[in-house]
């Protein structure tokens, strides 16, 4: 039953769906985002109404956002017996944007069981979310960025977070084989598509861990081919695909830092590598640019000393803009991990880096044409573990009509993955990770 203590009436039940309107040039690109619980409406809205109610459900948090063209002002509560979240909004009106926001609730939602909403005040709009367990709230607003207004964002988190390297543990467990302590480095591999050799050991309990970046997620689409491909969704394919190549591969596993459509900070991607003690770190993206005749995939590296061409420097500004877009509450930053990130020296990791992208290089030149064919490299915020040979791929132009096909495709992403994964093989190959502890239950 509902709580007279939550709200003092209930809306009406919105009937049928909302017609959106594009007859204003002013529609976001993101409207119409496959999966996303999204509710727009034709234009920007005047003062104290919400141009949008979107909601991000995940196992490892949901967010729930509110978009106005102004700053709305807002205040959080939290009730127990039982757990509920209220929300009150100040001069906000009843909108069928927020009407619509309850039926947005989906039933395999981790943390939401629903959602009521109606008036504290007569200048007070209150939200309740019933929870199905208790939660960490985290409420904080962002101020208008590219084509989003004003957004007050809730994200709410486990009690307990989820630990990356216990989920990891989850999955693969089979140790890798007894092999030599000293093994010889293989010779060169020859040609543009050698056989790849298989990564060498230096410990029968060793496993190599990879993490896999798929790029942007959530509120942050990252590219839009014309077509209506979406980069975040594009890289989750190719990088869940690569996942199962390696998890098949005897002394190999891989995590990936988001495994749907969530938004995860830059910050927190190097932070969950570093945590599963990761080998190596890709980055999976799909290349945009205005002219659509830009074509080829493209491997980065992190750079100490500025980038090594304007098209690096302009593409690591625009992939370290994810945070603005995707929403971060700057005020939970891990300040320990904000030191690690700028104080340390990156050149030994820089340098295995430009080896990993090398065979990373040559391994998708297989399969698609190449925009360069060296290894570039920027000050990509992503690839700064300092302790990770991390590299950041862009596996083709989504913004040219013939790579977005192929990125469409799921024999191009096979392919993609494929070639990735034989580029990582050469490397350990050549370059067989160092001992320490780790075993295959942890």
């Amino acid at each position: 039953m509902p709580r007279r203590d939550d709200i003092r009436r209930f809306p009406p039940q919105p009937r049928g769906a909302i017609t959106v309107s594009l007859e204003r040039r002013r529609v976001c690109r993101w409207l119409l985002l496959p999966g996303a619980q999204l509710l727009v409406p034709s234009a920007w809205a005047t003062a104290g109404r919400i141009a949008s109610a979107r909601l991000w459900p995940a196992q490892e948090y949901t967010r729930v956002i509110l978009e106005a063209r102004v700053e709305i002002p807002h205040q959080l509560i939290m009730l127990k017996d039982p757990h509920r979240i209220v929300l009150d909004l100040s001069g906000v009106e009843i909108t069928p944007e927020l009407e619509q926001l309850p039926s947005r609730v989906q039933s395999a939602d981790p943390y939401i069981a629903g959602i009521r909403l109606g008036r504290k005040a007569p200048d007070t709009l209150r939200i309740v979310l019933d929870l199905k367990t208790e939660t960490k709230p985290q409420l904080f607003a962002l101020k208008p960025v590219a084509e989003f207004g004003h957004r007050v964002v809730l994200d709410l988190y486990p009690m307990t977070p989820v630990d990356p390297m216990m989920a990891l543990l989850e999955g693969k467990r089979d140790p890798a084989p007894p092999v030599s302590e000293h093994p010889q480095p293989a010779e060169p591999a020859q040609g543009r598509n050698p056989q790849a050799k298989a990564p060498p050991q230096t410990d029968a309990r060793r496993l190599i861990t990879i993490a896999l970046d798929p790029g942007h997620g959530g509120e942050d689409p990252g590219a839009i081919g014309r077509r209506g491909t979406f980069e975040k969704n594009v890289a989750l394919a190719i990088a869940k695909k690569l996942k199962g190549m390696i998890d098949a591969e005897p002394g190999m596993r891989a995590m990936l830092t988001r495994d749907d459509d969530y938004f995860v900070p830059l910050a927190q991607r190097v932070q969950k590598a570093r945590r599963v003690q990761a080998d190596l770190f890709v980055s999976i993206h799909a290349d945009a640019f205005r002219e659509t005749t830009a074509r080829g995939s493209s491997v980065f590296a992190l750079s100490e000393n500025g980038a090594t061409s304007a098209a690096a420097k302009w593409l690591a500004q625009k992939e370290n803009a994810a945070d603005l877009i995707g929403g971060v509450n700057l005020d939970a930053r891990d300040p320990v991990l904000a030191r690690t990130l700028l104080d340390l020296s990156q050149a030994a990791q820089i340098n295995d880096s430009l080896k990993l992208g090398r065979h990373v290089l040559d391994g998708i030149g297989t399969v698609n044409a190449l925009h360069r064919n060296t290894v570039e490299q920027a000050g990509f915020a992503v690839l700064k573990a300092p302790d990770i040979p991390s590299i950041l791929v862009e596996t083709a132009f989504i913004s040219n009509p013939d790579e977005e096909l192929k990125l469409r495709s799921d024999r191009h992403q096979t392919k993609f993955a494929e070639s990735m994964h034989d580029g990582m093989k050469r490397y350990f190959a050549n370059n067989p990770p160092l001992a320490r502890a780790r075993t295959g239950t942890g």
